[in-house]
């Protein structure tokens, strides 16, 4: 009888209960354990690089925003998440909760005072949700990508 494997997700671990040892199956392994060589995607560390969290009370909103700062060159990249999150926060000592539209704005360290700025300006909360967290590793092109965007604006 065969006993199934255990798989555990992230860098490939497989071990069968009938093999005399664990093999660690990486991208890189894997590929030539296929007969082929493997192409993975260059990586880069970044550094001053951010992406921004921005909720929205409504599509409309959130669709000018999104526009308006990559029109300006202030994100290189905005995704707008179509699916409403529900929100749940303390306003005024009272629990409030509100489904809203999820804004993912990739911009670089530089230039947070100013996204910072026009998301205040054209948001209609008093305080909107601004939340920046760092980008610390991912694809070389697009990284690059990203920091030319939005260091080189055009008016």
């Amino acid at each position: 009888m065969l006993h199934p494997a255990l798989v555990l997700m992230g860098r490939y671990f497989s071990l069968s209960c009938q093999a005399s040892k664990a093999i660690i199956m990486t991208p890189s392994n894997r590929a030539k354990d296929q007969g082929r060589e493997s192409k993975e995607m260059p990586r880069a560390h970044a550094k001053n690089l951010r992406v921004v969290v921005v909720t929205c009370p409504s599509l409309a909103l959130a669709r000018k925003i999104a526009r308006a700062v990559v029109q300006k060159r202030l994100a290189a990249c905005v995704n707008l998440v179509r699916s409403p999150v529900e929100s749940f926060y303390t306003w005024e000592g009272k629990l409030e909760t509100a489904r809203e539209q999820l804004l993912l704005i990739k911009t670089t360290a530089a230039r947070l005072p100013q996204l910072e700025r026009e998301v205040k300006r054209l948001h209609s909360y008093d305080v909107p949700e601004f939340v920046a967290w760092p980008i610390t590793e991912g694809s070389a092109d697009y990284l690059s990508w990203l920091s030319r965007t939005v260091a080189n604006p055009t008016r």
